[in-house]
C-alpha cells in the first residue's frame, strides 16, 4: 500500500504515533496545479499534517486546515476526513514573486498578518455536534512548527511533527503524548480512547521518542518506505502497530453544489454574468473540473434546481 497511514503506540508509555506516506495521490494533486517548488512542497507538508491530525478525529466529519497569508501565497487549503480522502489547493498573489526555497513564513507571513485556521465540520450535525473553527495568529517558520504551536495552545496536547515533500512524495511523522490514566486531552482533535488506555510504566518514553525522531532527515523521510523509517528510528522500542489504512485524493465538488452556490448569488447577479459572458463558468479550485451553466441552466436554478448530471460539466 504505497499511499497509507500507519498508527502505532509505544507500549508501556503515554506516547502514540502516526506515519503517512503519499505517492500516487500526491501526484494527483500537483498535476492539477502549476506551482513553484517551495509552494508545492509546503502544500505537501500541510497535506501530510492534515491526514495525520484527521486520523484522530473523534467524529465522522471533515478537517480543514487553512493558512491565510499576506505574502506571495494568500491561501493554503487542505481538506480531509478520517477515511483517508483528501484534497488540497493554493492561491498565489497575482504578480508576486516566489523566492526559491522559501520557508512557509516567507510565503505567508511577510508582514506579520498571516493566520492559521482549523475547521471541523461533522457529517451529521446535531445540537451537540456543530461545526468548530479555531483561528490563531501565524506562529513558526514551518508547517510543523505552526501545527505544534496550535496543538499546544488550543488542544493542550503535546505534539511533534516531522514533514517533508517534493515533486514525487509527501511524508509526515507525528508523535503525541497521551494523557496519564484518568485524564483526557482538551479540544476537538483528540486521541481515540482505546489508544489512551495504556498502563504507564515507561515514564521516559515521550522524551526518548522525540530525541530519536529528531535524527530523521528529509531525504530519509522521502526516500524510505514508511515501515523502514519506523524501523530505522525506533528499532529498539516496543511499538504496537495498528492496521494501516489507505489514503487517496478525492474531490467532493459536484454540479449540484455549484448550483447551490450560484443560487446564493441571486437571480440578478446571475443574469448580469450571462449578459456579460453569455455563460456562467465555474472551475473547482481543487480538481480543476469545470461547470458550465447556459441561460437555460441558469433559469432552472430558480425554478426546480439543476440536475447533478452534466450537460454543462466539463473535465
Amino acid at each position: 500500500m504505497s499511499d497509507s497511514l500507519q498508527r502505532f503506540l509505544l507500549q508501556g508509555a503515554p506516547v502514540r504515533g502516526e506515519i503517512v506516506s503519499l505517492d500516487t495521490s500526491w501526484n494527483e494533486v500537483i498535476q492539477r496545479h502549476d506551482l513553484p517548488n517551495s509552494v508545492r512542497d509546503r502544500l505537501g507538508e500541510l497535506s501530510a499534517a492534515a491526514l495525520l491530525l484527521s486520523a484522530s478525529l473523534k467524529f465522522d466529519g471533515t478537517l480543514v486546515l487553512q493558512i491565510h497569508g499576506d505574502g506571495p501565497v494568500t491561501l493554503f487549503v487542505v481538506e480531509c476526513n478520517a477515511s483517508g480522502s483528501f484534497r488540497a489547493t493554493v492561491k498565489l498573489r497575482e504578480g508576486a514573486t516566489v523566492p526559491e526555497n522559501a520557508s512557509l513564513s516567507e510565503l505567508v507571513n511577510v508582514h506579520g498578518s498571516g493566520r492559521f485556521v482549523v475547521t471541523l465540520d461533522p457529517r451529521v450535525r446535531s445540537a451537540s455536534r456543530q461545526p468548530y473553527q479555531g483561528i490563531v495568529p501565524f506562529e513558526g517558520e514551518s508547517v510543523a512548527q505552526v501545527l505544534e504551536h496550535y496543538m499546544a495552545r488550543s488542544e493542550q496536547v503535546p505534539t511533534r511533527l516531522w514533514l517533508a515533500a517534493d515533486s514525487h512524495r509527501c511524508v509526515g511523522l507525528l508523535l503525541q503524548r497521551l494523557p496519564e490514566e484518568g485524564g483526557k486531552p482538551h479540544g476537538p482533535v483528540q486521541s481515540r480512547s482505546s489508544e489512551a488506555s495504556t498502563t504507564i510504566q515507561d515514564t521516559d518514553g515521550w522524551g526518548r521518542m522525540q530525541l530519536l525522531a529528531d535524527t530523521i532527515q528529509s531525504d530519509e523521510l522521502l526516500g524510505l518506505p514508511a515501515g523502514q523509517v519506523l524501523q530505522r528510528l525506533f528499532w529498539q522500542e516496543p511499538l504496537h502497530a495498528f492496521d494501516a489504512r489507505g489514503c487517496q485524493f478525492a474531490c467532493s465538488c459536484s454540479r449540484e453544489k455549484v448550483a447551490s452556490m450560484l443560487r446564493t448569488l441571486g437571480r440578478e447577479e446571475i443574469e448580469s454574468i450571462l449578459v456579460e459572458q453569455g455563460m456562467v463558468n465555474i472551475d473547482c479550485d481543487f480538481c480543476n473540473r469545470g461547470y458550465r451553466f447556459d441561460a437555460i441552466d441558469c433559469a432552472g436554478l430558480f425554478v426546480t434546481g439543476v440536475s447533478d448530471e452534466p450537460p454543462g460539466t466539463v473535465q
